[in-house]
């Protein structure tokens, strides 16, 4: 039985930390490949390429920070806290993975827009934002999840 819940605890801990870090890594990947096409045509405004480019990797670092809030259960988790930890990692993982790719796409286009001479950076920094809630959504879930099972 306790080893069944110490699976299942760090299952959900590898898709927790591995989804959210594979989301990053493919939505700074799309934004940088936009970035680079769009270069091209405007080297001047890599500081905003970069801005924008860089806002898909947070997606990891919430998979990491959701990591620290259920460390404490993993020694000997009991099956509830071993089936939360998992449910969290689900949760965590699937979600960050499409905010990132999604957000990765609305900062991909604003990046091409700058490229083209368009002032849309703050607008695109601010509809980013959205697919973003729904990744810090998964935090907020993670602590409520982690609060009830210690």
């Amino acid at each position: 039985m306790e080893t069944t819940a110490l699976v299942m605890a760090y299952v959900g801990v590898a898709l927790m930390v591995g989804l959210a870090g594979i989301a990053s890594a493919v939505g700074t990947s799309i934004c940088g490949q936009a970035a680079v096409g769009a270069m091209k045509k405007n080297g001047g405004a890599f500081g905003s390429y970069m801005i924008l480019s860089a806002l898909p990797g947070s997606q990891g670092l919430y998979g990491f920070v959701c990591f620290f809030m259920v460390q404490g259960m993993l020694a000997q988790p009991t099956m509830l806290q071993g089936a939360a930890i998992l449910g969290a990692g689900i949760l965590v993982g699937i979600v960050n993975l499409a905010a990132a790719i999604w957000q990765a796409k609305v900062c991909a286009n604003g990046i091409v827009a700058v490229g083209n001479g368009h002032d849309v950076m703050g607008k695109t920094l601010i509809l980013a934002a959205f697919p973003e809630l729904y990744a810090i959504l998964t935090v907020a879930a993670t602590f409520l999840i982690s609060a009830i099972v210690k």
